[in-house]
């Protein structure tokens, strides 16, 4: 038979389920803490007495309560002590911060990403040197304890191994160990496709949040997908799960994809789409693209009225498919998308009502992301915190000081 957890188990659980509560959702009292997590006060005493003593939590009075009396106090992560760096590799842009705890951002960089400057190791040196200057601002005394990235591409959980990104012509590169190697902080790089970590975000901390059952779908060159199932994020087998965009929607005399097949849902519903049938300069891209066809639209341009008519089309049938098989409660459109969902509300919401069941429509909602461009950063950021909120006083012995600023050695 196995053994229960340890007394040793059991408060490492707790004050990660504590640290977890407060990261999310901001100052919570303790009464709220016991109630949610199902422990008397004296417990949760404890709990919170041994995070502070690490710095990770304060316990001060509530802000603006608005009632009569002495307020309780309430317990509020401390957001300096504890850091993670979190990357985004864009289509066009790199982009690293130095997050605290709370999810509050403490610094950023970012650069363009050329059209000749996209290999593995271009890339990943950017990075590095984005991340030497943000543990260099931060503060003496505090941590770094853990490193995650978001990639446009297939990943494999594992290893961070990118077992293609069609747009950066990437195919089998070890993008997290070279990484993991150039950065030299002794943490692991965390590594995870950026639709699948913006649906990470937008259910904690945006449109989806407290939704346990989410499809995130995001828009940029191409459709890339997130699905968040019984509050946590599905990977598939080996992390390859939500690659929506590569559904095929049209099978017969479709667009070809980049994937090599036709008629997927990122061919048929993508920028390059929309831009094409609206007339568009094919060059031209980006959100300000997408925006403008929009707006032309919205002022009675043809062609462009009838090119986000036909993407809203497919995509209504393509959510419309998805929906049939997930059953999620709300649909998150992010990235472009969101100027799309938009402009052509009334068609997806159509084609969705004619080819999704009645019972697993019902009681769907369609919401527009609410982080923006941060949503895949932020995802990136929450995926490197799970080392910490998973055993918080075990990740701080292990992560060591902040490395001492190059200018100073």
């Amino acid at each position: 038979m196995k053994a229960g957890p340890s007394q040793e188990e059991i408060r490492r659980h707790n004050l990660g389920t504590l640290l977890r509560h407060v990261h999310i959702d901001g100052a919570l009292s303790r009464a709220v803490l016991a109630d949610r997590m199902g422990l008397n006060r004296s417990t949760i005493l404890g709990l919170v007495s041994d995070l502070a003593s690490a710095g990770l939590v304060r316990e001060e009075l509530p802000r603006d309560t608005g009632r009569a009396g002495r307020p309780s106090l309430v317990v509020r992560s401390e957001h300096d002590r504890a850091y993670v760096l979190a990357f985004d590799v864009g289509v066009d842009r790199l982009t690293a911060a130095r997050v605290g705890l709370g999810g509050v951002f403490l610094d950023r960089r970012e650069a363009a990403l050329s059209a000749g400057h996209r290999g593995v190791g271009e890339v990943t040196e950017v990075l590095a040197g984005f991340a030497g200057e943000l543990t260099d601002s931060a503060r003496p005394g505090t941590v770094c304890v853990g490193v995650g990235a978001a990639v446009r591409g297939l990943v494999r959980e594992p290893d961070g191994l990118v077992r293609a990104a069609f747009h950066f012509d990437w195919e089998d590169e070890e993008f997290g160990e070279d990484l993991t190697r150039r950065l030299d902080l002794g943490l692991p790089v965390a590594v995870g496709n950026e639709a699948s970590l913006g649906a990470l975000a937008e259910h904690l901390r945006g449109a989806g949040t407290g939704c346990q059952e989410l499809l995130y779908l995001h828009g940029d060159i191409g459709i890339g997908g997130g699905v968040i199932s019984g509050g946590r994020l599905l990977g598939g087998d080996a992390g390859y799960g939500g690659e929506v965009g590569h559904l095929v929607v049209n099978p017969r005399g479709g667009r070809p994809c980049g994937c090599g097949a036709r008629g997927c849902l990122e061919a048929e519903a993508g920028e390059r789409a929309l831009l094409e049938g609206a007339r568009r300069d094919p060059s031209a891209t980006g959100r300000e693209a997408v925006r403008a066809v929009v707006e032309a639209a919205d002022r009675g341009d043809i062609a462009a009225r009838a090119a986000l008519h036909d993407v809203g089309d497919w995509l209504g049938i393509g959510v419309a498919s998805l929906v049939n098989v997930l059953n999620p409660r709300t649909v998150v459109f992010g990235g472009t998308l969101r100027e799309v969902f938009l402009g052509a509300a009334a068609q997806i919401r159509s084609r969705i009502n004619t080819h999704a069941l009645t019972p697993a429509r019902e009681h769907l909602r369609l919401r527009v992301g609410e982080l923006g461009d941060n949503a895949a950063l932020i995802g990136a950021a929450e995926l490197a915190f799970s080392r910490i909120l998973d055993g918080p006083l075990e990740a701080l012995a292990h992560a060591g000081p902040t490395p001492e600023p190059r200018g100073r050695r």
